[in-house]
């Protein structure tokens, strides 16, 4: 694994607390020998509160994922997600710190810091070699396409949690029908539909009653929120699948794509989505050594 000799902060310096908690981490990270960055929109705020400690390099957004060899996201999974999606194009590894309410995708909280050092150090590995003391976990990703009615691409984009069609704001039943690889799989009736990778099977998918996937398993999960019907039951498909989704409702002209909570599209009478996994991945830092079920368990005791 390459050294972290370049480390982007990201988080949302208007709110005085995250700005707060970034220059912890600033502070603990100017004891290793790396280059502190921040992007150029947050320099003065980040001059102000700095004071002469320590030595930040502020770039351009786009430049800064380009150019870090580690980003260190403070906030929750919501934060998280978006800087995944800018550091999956690159490739670029996240370590997030939680500063929201859950953080099921953080991997540290504020009292942990001390574990920052382990970005730095080596430790043997079971050959007796130096290796990282750190590991870096892989998550697949969605590949997300809106066809029109004659199947042309209109939107493109990807995400890490899932993609969500439902009829916006307004509480109404919509019609939507499932295929695989072209094969019609079954239709919905019901406010919407997810189609979450196996780390979005622990979020919005979880709570319309999803399955929950180990990261290691290689699938999608679809769950319909709130069916009418008794037989409508979550799928999971393998993820070499490509899952079509069509708005085939009569009653509304138009519903809505999201993804990961954050790209929002609008899906017309006829259109289709289609999902397959995406060539991108997310590398997320591992410092501890609990596994992905002492860290469900942990969370949603948290969050009870």
């Amino acid at each position: 694994m390459p050294e972290l000799k370049k480390i982007a902060l990201i988080t949302n310096f208007n709110i005085y607390e995250k700005a707060g908690a970034a220059m912890q981490v600033a502070l603990r990270l100017s004891e290793f020998p790396c280059e502190i960055m921040a992007a150029m929109f947050n320099r003065d705020k980040i001059l102000r509160m700095n004071r002469g400690r320590m030595s930040f390099t502020f770039l351009p957004m786009d430049e800064l994922y380009a150019q870090a060899d580690l980003v260190i996201v403070l906030g929750g999974d919501g934060t998280i997600l978006e800087a995944a999606r800018r550091a999956a194009v690159r490739g670029t590894p996240i370590l997030g710190i939680n500063l929201g309410r859950v953080g099921y995708m953080a991997e540290l909280e504020m009292e942990e810091l001390d574990l920052l050092s382990r970005l730095f150090a080596l430790t043997a590995d079971e050959n007796g070699e130096a290796s990282p003391a750190y590991r870096i976990e892989t998550r697949s990703m969605l590949h997300v396409e809106l066809l029109d009615q004659q199947g042309a691409v209109r939107t493109d984009t990807y995400g890490l949690n899932d993609a969500v069609i439902t009829n916006g704001s307004i509480a109404r039943i919509v019609d939507i029908e499932l295929s695989e690889n072209g094969v019609p799989v079954t239709s919905y009736r019901a406010d919407g539909l997810i189609v979450a990778t196996p780390t979005g099977s622990t979020a919005y998918s979880m709570s319309a009653g999803g399955p929950v996937a180990d990261p290691r398993v290689a699938c999608f999960c679809v769950t319909p929120i709130c069916p009418h019907s008794l037989a409508a039951r979550p799928l999971v498909f393998p993820d070499d699948a490509s899952l079509e989704i069509k708005n085939v409702c009569q009653r509304e002209k138009m519903l809505f794509l999201t993804v990961d909570g954050r790209t929002n599209c609008e899906l017309y009478r006829g259109e289709t989505v289609r999902i397959t996994k995406s060539p991108m991945e997310t590398r997320l830092i591992r410092l501890k050594t609990c596994g992905f079920y002492n860290r469900l368990r942990a969370k949603m005791a948290e969050y009870n």
